[in-house]
């Protein structure tokens, strides 16, 4: 169930309840694709920078270990030691990303594994298989996911099989639901509207998909090749044909200006690897800006990342001796700065959430924006 705390324009403040504990939006998922964070954090770790929801995805833990063995284990929740919400992604994007070699079917998609080249085919019953298997909290619809800029004529047939795959997500996740092996009965679908960057497009699914009542709405195939004003002006035109008192989810975004920019067109849920990613490669994030760790004026700096940064890194360790770590290619410095960069990006939602409350957010959204373009 989800209750609308409070409005201010079009964003949202959220409270999403779920069968493994309450989420506050709007919120950041932290990506664990393959059940952990790229940048050896482990759970606890998570608990410390204030995780929320955690993200897998259905493809690659399908790939490996194999989603019947998590299953036998006990599920997502029990192989990883998670007891925070987690949701998994439906595996299309992937399919759609990473398989060079695919053929779509009405029936769902065949495909090589990236991993081993072994033939593999995913439609929308064997995703819900694969997500119960897992027993994650929220499961993804399988959609189509086509290029941002494909062309009219090849994103119309894309949305109308979206729409039937969705239909048959629903009814297989109704079975699995029904079933006494399976680990979570109360697994929610989320579904996905999709459209390209043509807002007529997408109004016309968001008022079709919407009719289903699902728990949650996703707007997916955005952030993969169109510019950011068109991400915008989608959202400014879809966002309102999804219901307000279900959860939004903008999939795959983003940085921080994009976050602030889609929570004020009334988005609630968010992921993204950038923030792990650009970890690993020594990127931090900071109210005043990206810094590159790798950059020589950092070498003497004995300063934390930032003065102003409550996380586990900053409360301990200097840019200094960071640069060094990753320098020198010690895991470490890579661990401390994707520690650091998802405490960052739970603290903006933090502060949004707070801003929020207090009818706040222009004000804050403002304030931030600046901050990071008076320091580009």
């Amino acid at each position: 169930m989800y209750e609308l705390l409070k409005v201010e324009g079009r964003a949202k403040r959220g409270r999403f309840h779920t069968p493994h504990g309450v989420i506050e939006t709007p919120v950041f998922m932290n990506v664990a694709t393959v059940a952990a964070i790229k940048g050896a954090l482990s759970t606890e770790d998570l608990e410390n920078i204030s995780t929320q929801v955690v993200l897998s995805n259905t493809y690659h833990l399908h790939v490996r270990p194999g989603d019947k063995l998590i299953k036998e284990l006990g599920g997502l929740h029990k192989f990883m030691n998670c007891n925070k919400p987690i949701l998994t992604d439906s595996g299309g994007f992937q399919v759609f990303s990473l398989a060079a070699m695919r053929k779509i079917k009405e029936e769902g998609v065949y495909f090589s594994s990236h991993i081993d080249g072994r033939k593999i085919f995913m439609g929308p019953e064997e995703s819900m298989q694969i997500q119960s298997n897992l027993g994650s909290t929220i499961a993804m619809a399988f959609d189509e996911c086509p290029p941002a800029l494909a062309d009219r004529n090849y994103i119309i047939p894309s949305v109308e099989r979206t729409t039937r795959w969705l239909k048959r997500c629903m009814v297989e996740m109704d079975r699995l639901n029904s079933l006494e092996d399976t680990i979570n009965k109360q697994q929610m679908l989320f579904g996905i509207n999709q459209g390209g960057i043509m807002p007529d497009l997408r109004i016309e699914h968001a008022k079709i998909i919407r009719e289903f009542d699902l728990p949650g709405y996703a707007v997916g195939g955005l952030a993969v090749g169109e510019s950011h004003e068109e991400m915008y002006n989608v959202l400014e035109a879809v966002v309102p044909y999804l219901p307000q008192n279900k959860p939004t989810y903008l999939m795959g975004v983003g940085t921080p200006e994009n976050i602030l920019e889609a929570v004020d067109r009334g988005i609630d849920f968010f992921d993204c690897v950038l923030p792990a990613r650009n970890g690993r490669h020594g990127h931090v994030y900071t109210n005043q800006g990206k810094l590159n760790l790798f950059n020589q004026k950092h070498e003497k700096d004995m300063s934390p990342i930032a003065e102003d940064c409550n996380c586990p890194t900053c409360q301990k360790y200097s840019k200094a001796y960071i640069r060094h770590l990753l320098k020198a290619k010690e895991m470490l410095g890579m661990r401390l700065c994707v520690m650091h960069n998802l405490h960052y990006f739970n603290n903006l939602m933090t502060e949004i959430r707070d801003a929020l409350d207090k009818g706040e957010f222009a004000n804050y959204k403002k304030m931030r924006l600046e901050g990071y373009k008076n320091n580009k």
